[in-house]
């Protein structure tokens, strides 16, 4: 087996040098730095995590309990997280909750097995059970995304994004427009997302004087479609949509274009959650832009500061929104 002495004795560094260059401990001269890793690669050096965890009591890795492949905004989150965790030296555990509280804790279980460092997690609609699992190991922990209203019972750190301005902000644009029967499209039922972007949105309609209720919502997790086809059977069918997340606004509008109506000639659309390719959509989509970048960095951020210093006072945070006007409103005749 090659060893880090011999790597050392191959690049003409210490041990010490070529331990400081694989674990990203100490900044390194790029001239070393490229003989070390130029050493590794010649003697087929292989870094033995294992070895390494059972001196240190740290694995070097970081468990992400996420929704990544049911929902296509969290793979944007989870490369924003996976640079920052190589960043700091060291690997991510990715686990797929799909957004349901048996598979989060399947997926949970499955991560603390592997004894991670810290825990990335963004929560289901009830993720009591899991969490508790996490606390009870005593994990430095991160709610991502969904900053759950029991954040309190779990000495977890959170952070997300600003959901009922923005929604409110959304809607409000929309009545500006002169659109006066808006209804919505919202996520999964039960997420903390969710909740907050349906009181954003009755917020923004009271807020213009105009009536709301549990009949404007429909939630498209499951089917879109049939959320669309709900709304627009209603008695007054609206003359605008909101969408609650970006997965609902690319089903709602095969829907719609599966009926043959335009956007926004014959109804308006508006959605939390832009796309790298709204622009080039026709029409251009009108949008709330979530920091999506700054959201992944600053979860990892907080997690290791959180494996420095345990003894921190918890943290929520809340991230600020952009709304992104363009086309796909346009009502004002």
């Amino acid at each position: 087996m090659v060893t880090m002495s011999d790597v050392a004795r191959v690049a003409g560094v210490s041990a010490t040098t070529v331990s400081h260059v694989i674990n990203k401990t100490r900044k390194i001269e790029a001239e070393t730095e490229r003989a070390v890793l130029a050493a590794i690669a010649e003697t087929g050096y292989l870094n033995d995590r294992v070895a390494r965890s059972l001196r240190t009591g740290k694995t070097m890795t970081i468990g992400l309990a996420i929704s990544a492949i049911s929902n296509p905004y969290f793979a944007d989150v989870v490369h924003a997280i996976e640079r920052t965790v190589s960043a700091n030296g060291h690997s991510l555990l990715l686990a797929d909750t799909h957004d349901d509280p048996e598979h989060e804790l399947r997926a949970v279980t499955d991560l603390l097995a592997h004894r991670p460092d810290g825990i990335l997690i963004a929560p289901s609609s009830d993720p009591q059970t899991a969490l508790d699992r996490i606390a009870s190991r005593r994990i430095p922990t991160v709610l991502i995304d969904r900053v759950h209203p029991e954040i309190d019972s779990w000495p977890f750190d959170a952070i997300g994004v600003e959901n009922v301005e923005p929604m409110a902000e959304l809607v409000e644009h929309l009545v500006d427009q002169g659109h006066r029967r808006i209804a919505m499209v919202a996520g999964k039922k039960g997420l903390q997302t969710t909740i907050e972007r349906i009181e954003g949105f009755h917020l923004g309609m009271s807020r213009r004087g105009l009536a709301s209720s549990e009949a404007d919502v429909a939630h498209g997790a499951e089917d879109a479609g049939a959320a669309v086809d709900a709304l627009l059977a209603l008695p007054e069918p609206p003359t605008a949509l909101v969408m609650g997340n970006n997965q609902a606004t690319i089903d709602s509008m095969r829907r719609l274009a599966e009926r043959g109506i335009r956007i926004p000639e014959d109804l308006a659309l508006a959605c939390f959650d832009d796309f790298p390719w709204a622009d080039l959509f026709h029409p251009r989509l009108t949008a709330v832009r979530q920091p999506v970048d700054l959201l992944g960095s600053r979860a990892v951020t907080m997690l290791f500061d959180r494996m420095a210093a345990p003894e921190l006072a918890a943290r929520q945070v809340r991230l600020r929104t952009e709304l992104i006007v363009r086309d796909s409103g346009a009502l004002r005749r």
